[in-house]
């Protein structure tokens, strides 16, 4: 099959092995200090092993013959001469050709122009030093400035954590890194999403825990965060949400000597859009105006950009407007648009923040030192929020009304065009994009590759492939936009739209076939086409392959995905052992878990596991309510399941007579505020078990054995409001004295 077009042929397990080429074009490792000593490694002298590399020539590698030199030094000498003349290309030949280790010198300056080049084929290949290094306990050679430059373009590559990894080994093994090495990591790390922001604060705690053990001030001067460096970490605090850990970072900058600046303050100003805190955006603007700090068009930005994540357009049209005008009251417009008092039960955290908050000043509203005139990225913001309110002339209005600007810095850019662009998909308006996609070319805006892909997301959403497919080849024949992991996500996704689990395969083969590695979500989507496609065993390799990739990280979705796949065909034992997999990897079942569980289950027709899966969902949701202290390490997190479970889990237990169970289930809905759906389970009831206890044949053995089943039933009729003995008294859900009725049975 040819790996740059879907395949369309349908895809059976014995020749997955051709179709799908599991390889990486990067390989990370984990490193760890040189000094430390693996429990399972004898203290002993150790054997150091001669490996080789092999490199492979391509046309774009240049033909050099090197005369070897004799020894080791003469190697050394010839290897710094070429790194001194930046031969980068020809020192690395020469070093992965020679089994000698050169000196420190040699080794650190190789990997600082390795990684200084910012290529993925440079990386790898400074990663390739490192491994080696790790493994002949040698990593003590390279210095701090190499570690910490390879650290900062494996980040910007996006290898994040492979970044953070240096930096902990360089702490570990007593390095303290530059300030603006671990801080790039930090910053990276904070953007990157997922567990990104969580990493970032912990690699700044081991930074700062470092720095604090030395007492020697000169020692550490380079490497003492700055106010560039906290900025980082309180965005990754915003990110999360966390205002407590805001906090706690915001008071550590007067002991470094750090002082907020502007940004500081606007990324307060989205902890507070974060958070739901309309109401302090006015107290953030007057405190900076009180410090003196230095405003800038930015800080604009961000109150705009939060006003409009309220849907508050109202407040942000009018600030948009003042600064047309020229005016400096912008105070006074948010002191007039909050309506709300400001709420203080949250106030001990955003008082250390803002101490005009306990205090508010009663005086008129601050004016701005001058005014600020709104620019492009100020009137897109705007348009955004057109955009997300569905006001799609509006955006239209403010593209041509920036057109008309005298002030060069007001027309419109590429991301205003493409903020149209993407109303115009929203819309469903998919000829128009295209027309707007056709004016940036004609007045000189260039597209991007965001603009694409917004147009690729559409054309998949409306199911209109083969224009996905036209638009996929234009951008991998332009020689300026070329799709990445992003866009062929999206061709991914759009196959399973039309249900062709092939050409997702082949739109993934093709990605890695151009050197982009894929990302967690390429790998979750593959599994969902599989899933959906009723393929769990390729489910099953897609997840395999991604656990083996150590760029991307396993999380709760992507083993979630994996039972899904089992349970679309009611493959209960193996989805179950899918889960007990997923507990060993650390993770423990949420509410998406279950749910597949619960429809694998009815698929299956097994009730019996349906009062297996019951009591676990029970005893989470029992703790839950206890409101007792969670211990990650000896019991699993409270658990409140959702209607679309405890619903099928009610289905499975009323069509099969477990009564008693249904009826607790129904309880746990109803404390929850989800109304059941009685009407079906009367019809299931009536349908099936009307004449449960009527047959006049059955035996006095068969019918005793019967009775607590039956008592069971009449509860449940109860409930229905179907007649029933419990009618004019109250219903007793407990057994009468004697009657042997175990509490415990189905």
């Amino acid at each position: 099959m040819n790996p740059t077009s879907p395949p369309t042929s349908s895809i059976s397990s014995s020749t997955t092995s051709k179709l799908y080429p599991f390889s990486h074009s990067l390989t990370l490792y984990w490193v760890s200090p040189p000094s430390i000593t693996s429990p399972s490694t004898p203290t002993t002298a150790t054997t150091k092993r001669t490996r080789y590399v092999r490199v492979q020539t391509t046309p774009n590698t240049p033909s050099v013959t090197l005369t070897t030199p004799k020894t080791s030094n003469d190697q050394d000498q010839t290897l710094l001469t070429l790194l001194r003349q930046r031969k980068t290309e020809e020192a690395w030949l020469l070093y992965s050709q020679s089994s000698h280790l050169p000196n420190p010198t040699c080794l650190s300056r190789l990997v600082s122009q390795l990684s200084y080049q910012n290529s993925q084929e440079a990386l790898s290949r400074a990663q390739t030093i490192i491994q080696r290094l790790h493994r002949e306990r040698q990593l003590h050679r390279l210095d701090a400035n190499s570690l910490g430059l390879l650290a900062v373009s494996s980040a910007k590559a996006g290898n994040t954590f492979y970044a953070s990894s240096i930096v902990k080994s360089m702490l570990r093994s007593g390095y303290i890194p530059h300030v603006k090495a671990w801080s790039a990591v930090v910053s990276h790390l904070t953007a990157s999403g997922d567990d990104g922001p969580a990493e970032a604060l912990k690699l700044f705690n081991s930074v700062v825990r470092r720095i604090r053990k030395f007492t020697d001030a000169a020692m550490i001067k380079e490497s003492l965060p700055d106010t560039a460096a906290f900025n980082a970490v309180l965005n990754g605090c915003a990110n999360l949400g966390d205002s407590d850990m805001f906090v706690q970072v915001f008071d550590e900058m007067p002991q470094f000597g750090a002082e907020p600046d502007a940004l500081t303050y606007n990324i307060m100003i989205k902890l507070c859009a974060r958070v739901d805190r309309k109401d302090l955006l006015v107290f953030i603007l007057e405190r900076v105006l009180d410090k003196g700090v230095k405003l800038c068009v930015t800080t604009f930005h961000s109150l705009v950009a939060a006003y409009v994540g309220f849907g508050d357009l109202e407040t942000a049209e009018k600030i948009v407007q003042a600064m047309r005008e020229g005016r400096r009251d912008i105070c006074k417009i948010l002191r007039d648009s909050n309506v709300e008092t400001p709420n203080q039960d949250e106030g001990h955290a955003f008082s250390k923040l803002l101490p005009n908050l306990v205090e508010p000043n009663e005086d008129e509203p601050p004016l701005l030192p001058k005014s600020f005139s709104p620019d492009s990225r100020l009137y897109t913001t705007l348009m955004k929020g057109y955009m997300k309110a569905g006001r799609v002339i509006d955006t239209v209005r403010m593209l041509e009304a920036m057109r008309h600007q005298e002030d060069s810095l007001s027309h419109p850019d590429h991301v205003t065009y493409t903020t149209v662009v993407s109303a115009m998909v929203k819309a469903g308006s998919m000829d128009k994009a295209r027309q707007v996609l056709a004016e940036m070319t004609r007045v000189g805006v260039s597209a991007n590759r965001v603009t694409y892909n917004i147009l690729l997301k559409g054309y998949c959403q409306q199911l209109q492939i083969d224009k996905a497919k036209e638009l996929i080849r234009e951008m991998a024949d332009d020689a300026t936009i070329k799709p990445d992991v992003v866009s062929y996500n999206i061709l991914i996704d759009g196959c399973i739209l039309v249900d062709d689990s092939a050409g997702a395969l082949g739109y993934f083969n093709e990605m890695r076939a151009r050197g982009i590695a894929p990302s967690k979500i390429s790998y979750t989507t593959l599994m969902k086409a599989f899933a959906l496609s009723g393929q769990p065993k390729l489910a099953s390799k897609v997840f395999d392959e991604m656990q083996n990739d150590t760029r991307v990280k396993i999380d709760i979705a992507a083993w979630n995905m994996l039972v899904e796949a089992y349970c679309k065909l009611g493959l209960v034992k193996e989805a179950k052992k899918a889960v007990e997999r997923m507990r060993d990897d650390g993770f423990y079942p949420n509410v998406a878990t279950y749910g597949s569980l619960a429809n694998g289950i009815a698929l299956a027709r097994k009730p019996g596991e349906a009062l297996l899966l019951w009591k676990e969902i029970k005893e989470r949701w029992e703790a839950s309510k206890e409101g007792d202290a969670y211990n990650p390490s000896t019991s699993p997190p409270p658990l409140k399941p959702d209607e679309g479970l405890l619903d099928t889990l009610a289905d499975i237990c009323v069509r099969a007579a477990f009564f008693k169970k249904a009826l607790e289930i129904v309880a746990c809905m109803e404390e929850n505020n989800i109304p059941p759906n009685k009407a079906k389970f009367t019809r299931i009831y009536v349908d099936m078990h009307s004449r449960m206890f009527t047959s006049k044949h059955a035996s006095q053995a068969r019918q005793d054995r019967r009775r607590e089943r039956k008592r069971a039933a009449e509860a449940f009729k109860f409930w229905l409001g179907l007649p029933n003995s419990y009618h004019g008294s109250e219903c007793q859900l407990e057994p009468a004295e004697g009657d042997g009725y175990d509490l415990d049975s189905a």
